[in-house]
């Protein structure tokens, strides 16, 4: 008796699961201020199936997507009804200014597809205006400035200048300002700074904050991370935003105890993402004309030559080392350039770098390491070389120039007197072997005669050029192919008909299936997206009145207009009726595809 009640309920629950109506329920708020973080949130009633969120265009996304899962049961009078909800959470960031529309997100199960309202948020301006980070004090103009959010917790991107020339280094500084008790950094993300050559700055690790006045409210602050950027273009560049995630420690319980405080509450860690704003650096051009012989470098340069020898033997090797020293953008240093006699080969030099970043630029030294070999006796000369640079300090290119060089490159005992040794091998006579030709082969081969030859059939140059034809149609039919299809609203008016009737279609299989709910949303579905898809309306625009603007220019009449006009309050209206009929529904049904299908013959 007890296992039949069991399997009984049992049957109950699984029934009533399995007859509810899926949902996908959009929560968000409708105005944030720029700069501010939102939460966006939607919850499906059915699990199992695959959720697609949208792209939030306009946002930055922080963090996402967080996913929980919820379910209930309850048995009132008998009737049990089960409810189970899950979430999908996601971490944005409004950036600028605008009313934005976030399309709706959709939950696929069992080869249907169930879709939410579009999330419509508007974007103010933030009342907040940047200050110094310490007020009431005479700061200097250096300091990075910092936007009051009058948040618990925000982080913040500031570069030292945000107007220089080319190769010019700037230092960004990523900061963290807390009201709250941060347990750790969960997850941080930098911008890729593209156009700029990035090298990190040794940053000490961030154990503790101190605390900072901004704007009147004290914040724990600290440095996380430091760089060096040289820009490596002109012109007008954006830095993205850094993005961070850090677990905050939250007190569960009530209020402190007046006597025992905070003694015996109790605490959870939850995570809480932010996002600094972006920044926008303006990269002039190096003034005046650069000479031929420019490095490349930005900054203040000195260089130094040296030969390790001043007398060689033929074929031996002799090394010279080029050392460019000071401060500047020395990564990206060339080699210098210079000529030397055609008697010497020179290989590729040996780059090596001694090179330390700080807050004032990069330092250190790049040398150049030659290695020649005379490939013939006597006196050589290395001409001076020189190697120019643009000088911060004084606002102008200079040019370095190293000392003139001299080795003598000997005879080695026993070489011919005047004889050119190339690669450590004297020249000598040809010599006569005997052995060197050998008898040509008398054999005829295999002989075929002419007509045996493909290339000389007439078919084979008919089927050449029928191949060549049927690929020149075959690149012309691809190409109109190509043009036809990069016209996206195009594409999506010439088959509007078609989406039309697959959704039309799906309506009858609900109709069939007497869920009369699901067949009015179909209609409405199929109807208002035949009419975006072809008047070329997009949906976030798509209201009655702009749809009949858009079908009296069309020509549409107004008999068909106004048909269409009572379909749609019939469905509208029959979604709140529990008292709607099949026969209605059919009726409902003929009249929508009657419509869509002169509008096809219409406008085609």
């Amino acid at each position: 008796m007890k296992k039949a009640l069991l399997y009984q309920l049992i049957f109950f629950i699984s029934y009533s699961v399995s007859g509810q109506d899926i949902f996908v329920k959009a929560e968000y708020p409708a105005a944030v201020n720029a700069g501010e973080q939102l939460t966006v949130m939607w919850t499906v009633n059915a699990g199992g199936g695959e959720f697609t969120a949208p792209s939030f265009n306009g946002f930055y996304k922080l963090m996402g997507p967080q996913t929980s899962y919820s379910s209930s049961t309850q048995i009132i009078n008998g009737k049990v009804s089960n409810e189970t909800s899950y979430s999908y959470v996601y971490y944005l960031q409004a950036v600028k200014e605008g009313k934005f529309v976030i399309l709706p997100a959709t939950f696929t199960l069992k080869n249907k597809t169930y879709s939410s309202d579009s999330m419509h948020i508007e974007v103010v301006s933030s009342t907040s205006q940047k200050q110094n980070i310490i007020a009431g004090s005479n700061t200097s103009t250096n300091e990075p400035e910092v936007e009051s959010s009058g948040k618990d917790l925000f982080i913040n991107l500031s570069v030292n200048r945000k107007e220089i020339l080319l190769g010019e280094p700037i230092v960004a500084t990523v900061k963290i300002y807390s009201r709250v008790n941060i347990a750790g950094i969960n997850e941080i993300k930098y911008p890729s700074f593209n156009s700029f050559l990035r090298s990190d700055i040794e940053t000490p690790q961030l154990s503790s904050l101190r605390q900072e006045n901004v704007n009147g409210t004290i914040y724990g602050s600290g440095v996380i991370q430091q760089f060096l950027l040289y820009p490596q273009v002109t012109g007008e560049i954006n830095i993205d935003p850094v993005q961070i995630s850090v677990l905050v420690q939250q007190k569960t319980r009530g209020e402190s105890d007046p006597f025992f405080g905070d003694f015996f509450s109790s605490y959870q860690t939850v995570p809480k993402a932010a996002a600094s704003q972006p920044v926008r650096i303006r990269v002039k051009p190096l003034p005046g004309a650069q000479p031929a012989d420019f490095s490349g470098v930005v900054g203040k340069l000195d260089i130094k030559a040296t030969l390790s020898k001043e007398s060689v033997n033929v074929n031996d090797a002799v090394n010279f080392k080029i050392t460019i020293s000071g401060n500047g953008n020395l990564k990206i240093a060339s080699a210098p350039v210079f000529k030397l006699s055609s008697d010497i080969e020179v290989y590729d030099p040996k780059i090596t770098d001694d090179l330390k970043n700080g807050l004032n630029g990069t330092t250190g030294q790049k040398s150049f390491e030659y290695l020649m070999i005379p490939r013939h006796y006597g006196d050589f000369t290395i001409p001076p070389i020189s190697y120019s640079y643009f000088n911060i300090g004084t606002g102008r290119y200079e040019k370095l120039t190293t000392q003139e060089f001299h080795f003598n490159a000997q005879k080695v005992n026993g070489q011919n007197s005047g004889a050119t040794v190339y690669g450590g091998v004297s020249k000598e006579d040809v010599k006569y072997l005997g052995k060197d030709i050998r008898f040509i082969n008398s054999d005829p081969g295999n002989l075929k005669k002419a007509g045996d030859i493909l290339l000389s059939k007439q078919a084979f140059y008919s089927a050449y050029a029928f191949s060549f034809l049927a690929f020149l149609i075959i690149l012309f039919l691809r190409r109109e192919h190509i043009k036809r299809n990069s016209d996206v609203s195009l594409v999506k008016n010439r088959k509007a008909g078609k989406v039309a009737i697959k959704r039309l279609h799906g309506a009858s299989v609900c109709l069939k299936n007497e869920e009369i709910d699901q067949f009015y949303d179909e209609i409405l579905k199929a109807i208002w997206g035949y009419l975006s898809d072809k008047l070329n309306i997009p949906v976030s625009d798509l209201t009655r009145t702009n749809a009949i603007t858009s079908m009296q220019k069309e020509g549409i009449e107004e008999d068909q207009i106004k048909s269409l006009s009572g379909i749609l309050d019939a469905c509208e209206f029959a979604r709140f009726s529990p008292s709607s009929s099949g026969t209605e529904a059919a009726s409902i049904y003929e009249g929508a595809s009657q419509f869509i299908k002169s509008v096809e013959n219409l406008i085609g």
